[in-house]
């Protein structure tokens, strides 16, 4: 069976990996018809909208073994001259949501030590995030994506800012680390300049250990093929996640050129996708017999 999970990157519906979320007993089915867009509409509505608001009881059709096919979403499977990824782990995820708050003033008129620029303590915790993600290497990761600056004028210090920070690795304790140091250490050097720290957790998973009789089989099937391979850790968020909780699950992962996705300019050779769908096919195969 194929299946194609609706709403996987959560771009107009958040969170991410919404439907097999509600699968894998994440979220029930309610609360994720309800979720609504920019413009306010119904995620259950639209799927009725568009005919596919299914009748089907969730859980119903059960799944004996999970195998999701991707490309790597990173440099290393090109970098490397490999053709296959062998995911073992997904990284886990925490999302902090961060409001520094300082004083709006004027940038020409206010000495510099007057100031309570939190543009400045941006600056700072930019810095830190980068610290804790290369002091936890390897396979750790943290940066500052969405950031919203208020009042967002050429010639005013901003009074307030709100980002996200995202850090990710396939071990938990790690992870859990990273998190308790940025929320201490990122209050004291915003009062250092002036200016309050404030964060919450929005967005979290645990990172997941695939299944290691399916992480077989695709390992397997590469040696088997011929195909180059590696053992990787899947650095973005993938509906494998959520269905490792509840099949063994594992995924094939392909190279993509210089590491892009999310980009107009994402990109796969012919060569590198027959790779990955021969291993896919292979692995599903070898697994259903095995199960049967």
């Amino acid at each position: 069976m194929v299946t194609n999970w609706t709403n996987e990157e959560g771009t107009r519906y958040a969170p991410a990996m919404l439907a097999s979320g509600v699968f894998a007993g994440k979220h029930t089915q309610d609360w994720a018809y309800d979720k609504v867009d920019a413009d306010g509409k119904r995620f259950g509505d639209e799927l009725e909208r568009i005919g596919w608001k299914g009748e089907e009881i969730v859980g119903d059709r059960k799944m004996h073994a999970f195998f999701e096919l991707h490309i790597e979403q990173g440099p290393i499977l090109e970098a490397e001259g490999k053709d296959i990824g062998v995911v073992t782990h997904g990284q886990g995820l925490r999302w902090i949501e961060c409001t520094i708050t300082g004083k709006e003033s004027h940038t020409g008129s206010t000495p510099m030590h007057m100031r309570k620029n939190a543009g400045r303590g941006l600056a700072l915790v930019t810095e830190l995030v980068h610290e804790i993600a290369m002091k936890n290497q390897p396979n750790a990761v943290g940066a500052i994506g969405h950031i919203d600056v208020y009042p967002n004028s050429r010639n005013i210090i901003p009074g307030k800012v709100v980002f996200t920070v995202d850090m990710r690795t396939h071990i938990l304790d790690k992870l859990n680390a990273m998190v308790d140091e940025l929320m201490e250490r990122a209050p004291k050097l915003c009062e250092d300049i002036g200016v309050s720290f404030e964060a919450e957790i929005v967005g979290q998973f645990d990172p997941p250990a695939f299944d290691e009789g399916c992480v077989k089989a695709v390992r397997d099937a590469a040696v088997r093929l011929g195909y180059s391979h590696i053992d990787i850790v899947s650095g973005a968020g993938h509906d494998a996640c959520w269905i490792n909780d509840v099949a063994p699950t594992a995924m094939v992962m392909c190279p993509c050129v210089d590491g892009l996705s999310h980009n107009e300019a994402e990109e796969i050779s012919q060569e590198w996708a027959t790779a990955g769908t021969d291993v896919l096919f292979h692995a599903v195969v070898e697994t259903a017999e095995i199960v049967g």
